[in-house]
């Protein structure tokens, strides 16, 4: 097992590397985010993509029937929508 340096976690001990996040997803989350990546990536190619909004959706709903079935944590959950859908948890601690 690799050992981890400081620098690599953060202060909670989890690594700054949050990929591990999307190991053992199942099969339909998985395919509702591959869909997801070849939707954002003709956005970033400049093209138009009329399926976007259903596609968001979509995914979003898999992610939200996911984390309340106890398939997913709150933690891949939240770290799944701010990488795919550009949402952003609050922060509630104020």
């Amino acid at each position: 097992m690799e050992k981890m340096y400081k620098d690599e976690v953060d202060e909670n001990g989890y690594p700054l590397d949050k990929g591990y996040l999307e190991i053992g997803l199942p099969s339909s989350l998985q395919e509702s985010i591959d869909k997801m990546k070849i939707v954002n990536q003709m956005l970033e190619e400049g093209k138009r993509d009329f399926l976007w909004d259903g596609e968001w959706c979509e995914l979003n709903s898999e992610i939200n029937v996911c984390e309340v079935d106890g398939i997913i944590s709150s933690d891949q959950a939240w770290y799944l929508r701010e990488k795919y859908l550009g949402m952003r948890k609050e922060d509630n601690t104020k």
